[in-house]
């Protein structure tokens, strides 16, 4: 059998070996995402396959100081409801459901956690649990949505990207279709693949627009099928096995390397500056 420091899948682990990767300092990682439509080429699994494999890579390279968790798979996708097969989850259910993983961690002795998410709009809601987890337990955390770690290189892209820029990699387009065609390509209907640039992004606003590397100052919000008609947004007829083969690799390399920097960063404790000091607790909710 591995030892705790070889092992990194935390669902691989015994009760006793938990303890001992807590006396490691070894950090949790818990990929989210989703299950939603991306068009009629990209199953809907794209968004929580991405998240976790990406994750999983980064944790297999650096095995004594992390751990992944099993995936959450269901995301905040209530304005994709218009395109059959994707599950909505209320964001508040949501928040509580990733904090509870959190906090459980957190209770168990480890202090540090990167939450790695796959899904667009699961992203501001990962931020408010990693806010949460420091006032509400003692832990540490950080958060990603994975294709930002594609710009820790800001000239990276030039190795990959084809698409126009803002709007040729949104959703399941020239990334996730990549990338699919990497992780899962007998999953991919490559007969069906189809480029559609988002309604919005052709309004010619500098105001309103969007890609997954960037949007504009304004942000309207609207339902999927107001702005798609096929529920892609990119071009995804760009897309090839060997860019998802060469974003994997930087993505995946770049958390490892995180994770290093990570684990030997201090965090430093909290400085009250009240003067008296206040003579009730925050209320904060609980369980």
């Amino acid at each position: 059998m591995p030892s705790v420091s070889e092992i990194y899948k935390f669902d691989e682990l015994t009760w006793p070996e938990v303890n001992e990767a807590v006396a490691m300092g070894k950090i949790p990682i818990i990929p989210t995402g989703s299950v939603e439509q991306h068009g009629h080429h990209l199953p809907l699994k794209v968004d929580h396959l991405c998240a976790s494999s990406v994750a999983t890579e980064a944790a297999r390279r650096n095995p004594q100081k992390a751990l992944v968790l099993p995936a959450v798979t269901y995301g905040y996708v209530h304005h994709v409801m218009d395109f059959p097969g994707s599950l909505n989850i209320h964001f508040e259910h949501f928040i509580q459901y990733v904090l509870d993983i959190c906090k459980s961690l957190a209770y168990h002795g480890f202090k540090k956690m990167i939450l790695v998410n796959g899904h667009g709009s699961n992203h501001n809601l990962v931020d408010m649990v990693a806010r949460r987890l420091i006032v509400e337990t003692d832990a540490s955390a950080v958060f990603c949505s994975w294709w930002q770690l594609l710009k820790v290189n800001p000239d990276f892209d030039k190795q990959w990207r084809e698409s126009v820029y803002p709007g040729g990699c949104s959703h399941a387009g020239e990334l996730e279709t990549s990338m699919l065609l990497h992780l899962s390509p007998e999953s991919v209907r490559k007969d069906r693949i189809k480029s559609e640039i988002a309604k919005t992004n052709k309004l010619g606003s500098k105001y309103v627009w969007t890609d997954l590397f960037g949007k504009g100052a304004m942000g309207l919000i609207e339902w999927t099928s107001q702005y798609s008609d096929s529920g892609v947004m990119g071009e995804a007829e760009k897309a090839t096995a060997e860019k998802g083969a060469i974003v994997f690799e930087e993505v995946s390399a770049n958390l490892a390397e995180f994770i290093d920097e990570y684990h030997g960063m201090k965090i430093e404790p909290r400085t009250p500056h009240q003067d008296p000091a206040p003579t009730f607790p925050l209320s904060f909710p609980t369980d």
